[in-house]
């Protein structure tokens, strides 16, 4: 469905729009590949790699819808993934958090809904659902927002969904190649912050696969959310480090023990498809849809009231073992652990 199409990756020069834009020439023949961004290092950067006649490269900020609604003219689809991530700086600047994840969400909606882009995708994050922290809190703010989009649009055929997922192995400012740096300078032993912590795990190549599978999906109005196995924290670094100690540093400003990706209370919203998850929204729409059965024809069933999916309670975990089949992968598929 990316043959001949306008595609536009907001915050495109971070790991998931690196790793998206790879897919997509390696797959597709799209038109264009714009890659909107407001570093013009990391642009140049990227342009050394990602050179094919297709690709374009806009400097801009979400925060600016101006230049939001020239850079989306004549564009086919959008993932949204520019985000201020970082849990800690997030709770010491949480304006500037504010700016970018919520104002910048609604610079995003309106800019697609008068360009008439037919499919938006925001990113989303576990620490979205039951969120403790600034961080988790704007991207809750910008999932209602996404999900709100679909009425705000009207009458145009722009529609707007949302994917939720996990820690993503080896991405920007992720715990691996936290580890590998330490490793890398000769570390003694590894911080953990709590040996009791889990959360979700799920590789950059998984997470850019089921964003591109839910543009096929989409309806508009869901938030996406992929089966994906927990991790023990100190299974973590046993693997990355069998023969150092742990030092338990402390939990983090912001930080939860165990993250959730759908939340109890959202049960009576949530159905469950044979890979994923999807939170229907929690408000009618003017356009009708059955959420039980996809653009694909996939057909899901309501959970049980009270369900939670949470990386604690998750069934399916990774041992050591299974962690360093899936990093050996993650390096065969380019990630550099940047």
């Amino acid at each position: 469905m990316f043959n001949n199409k306008s595609i536009l990756i907001t915050g495109g020069t971070g790991s998931f729009g690196k790793q998206y834009t790879k897919t997509l020439l390696e797959r597709y023949k799209p038109k264009k590949i714009i890659i909107f961004s407001r570093d013009e290092l990391k642009q140049f950067e990227m342009q050394q790699v990602f050179n094919a006649p297709c690709m374009r490269y806009f400097i801009g900020d979400v925060r600016d819808k101006y230049r939001l609604e020239e850079a989306m003219e004549g564009v086919d689809y959008v993932i949204h993934a520019a985000a201020l991530k970082q849990v800690p700086a997030a709770e010491y600047n949480p304006m500037e958090c504010i700016k970018t994840n919520i104002n910048g969400a609604e610079n995003v909606i309106r800019a697609a809904i008068k360009n008439r882009v037919s499919r938006t995708i925001a990113l989303s994050t576990d620490k979205a659902a039951n969120p403790i922290n600034l961080y988790g809190a704007t991207k809750l703010a910008s999932d209602k927002l996404f999900v709100a989009a679909n009425n705000i649009a009207g009458g145009k055929d722009t529609r707007f969904s949302v994917v939720r997922y996990g820690n993503v192995i080896g991405s920007r400012g992720s715990v691996v190649p936290f580890f590998k740096k330490l490793l890398a300078q000769g570390a003694t032993e590894l911080p953990i912050t709590h040996p009791d912590m889990t959360r979700f795990m799920i590789t950059l190549q998984q997470g850019v696969d089921f964003v591109l599978k839910n543009f096929e999906r989409m309806q508009g109005g869901e938030i996406f959310v992929p089966k994906i196995p927990s991790m023990n924290m100190v299974e973590l670094a046993k693997a990355m480090a069998p023969n150092l100690p742990i030092n338990v540093i402390g939990i983090r400003p912001g930080e939860k023990m165990h993250e959730i990706m759908c939340p109890a209370d959202d049960s009576h919203l949530t159905l469950e498809f044979d890979d994923h998850f999807v939170i229907s929204p929690t408000i009618q729409f003017t356009h009708k849809t059955d959420f039980k059965v996809n653009k694909l024809g996939e057909q899901a069933k309501s959970v049980d009231m009270g369900f939670e999916y949470n990386s604690g309670t998750n069934p399916n975990f990774l041992s050591a073992d299974d962690f360093n089949i899936i990093l050996n992968r993650c390096l065969k598929e380019g990630c550099d652990f940047a």
